[in-house]
């Protein structure tokens, strides 16, 4: 479903295009943009073998791998947590009107414990971080592209890629799985504290009820899927900035176009790993 919007998407972008050129036009305009959007992937899959090549053959840049992983993890923590909160709470209130409705409200506790673990947390988790992270390192690193200071530290005999780009996509790799954990356990606690104001139950036999059936092959594949979000939301940000050309202008579009690619990359990969993940672990 989530490939045909999109899809829809772009045709109807294209179609828009198509209308205001002549119709002898509408050939040209198609295959232009065709070709841009194939050279974008090719640079992109350049990127990522440089990336990759950089940050595999040392001296490894530990320290600055520890600095980004504050500054996406620890200064992410509090609006994950919140969003995994919010989510809690109107899952909680929502579905316990539709439960009560059809005399299941027993089924509350397993509905609300399996819908953040297995979807709502890494999507939601995913989604902020696409917006938060991708936005900064987009136009930080577009920044320094304009201003010549990625030029400077290449004249200084520093590969950019392993300084800059490597350790920004690792420290996204690592922190995705570890703030999923976070926007899990908000919902999880706001949705038990929603349900306990509407209909009074005890902390414990909220918990033993939601994950009585929970299988230990439920919680880790929906957990480690967030890693692939955090490698496209890492890979897309920094390509994006390095590329970045035009001024204050060009970093504003590197960081507009790293959050908005970025969030659909994320929510396509979504659907194809859910499609995995139920081939192999059901």
């Amino acid at each position: 479903m989530t490939i045909y919007l999109a899809s829809l998407i772009l045709a109807t972008a294209i179609s828009g295009t198509l209308a205001n050129t002549r119709l002898g036009d509408q050939g040209k305009v198609v295959k232009s943009i065709l070709i841009e959007g194939f050279e974008w992937f090719g640079e992109l899959g350049i990127f990522c073998l440089r990336v990759f090549r950089a940050a595999l053959s040392p001296p490894y840049e530990i320290r600055e791998l520890v600095r980004q992983c504050d500054a996406i993890g620890a200064k992410s923590l509090p609006l994950v947590a919140l969003a995994g909160a919010a989510i809690g709470v109107v899952l909680s209130l929502q579905t316990h009107d539709a439960l009560v409705r059809f005399g299941a409200k027993s089924l509350l506790a397993p509905v609300i414990v399996f819908t953040i673990i297995k979807e709502s947390g890494p999507v939601i988790t995913g989604m902020v971080v696409a917006g938060r992270v991708g936005a900064g390192i987009g136009a930080e690193l577009g920044s320094m592209r304009v201003t010549e200071q990625i030029d400077a530290m290449e004249a200084s005999a520093v590969d950019p890629y392993k300084f800059l780009v490597g350790t920004r996509v690792l420290a996204c790799v690592l922190m995705l799985p570890l703030l999923t954990l976070a926007a899990d356990f908000s919902g999880l606690m706001m949705g038990w504290l929603a349900n306990t104001l509407a209909d009074p139950i005890s902390f414990r036999l909220f918990f033993e009820n939601g994950f009585k059936n929970l299988r230990f092959s439920d919680f880790i594949p929906p957990t480690l899927k967030t890693a692939v979000f955090g490698l496209i939301i890492g890979v897309v940000a920094c390509f994006q900035g390095m590329r970045t050309k035009g001024g204050t202008e060009g970093v504003g579009r590197s960081a507009t176009s790293a959050v908005v690619l970025s969030s659909l990359f994320v929510i396509l990969a979504d659907v194809l790993l859910v499609r995995l993940i139920l081939m192999l672990w059901s």
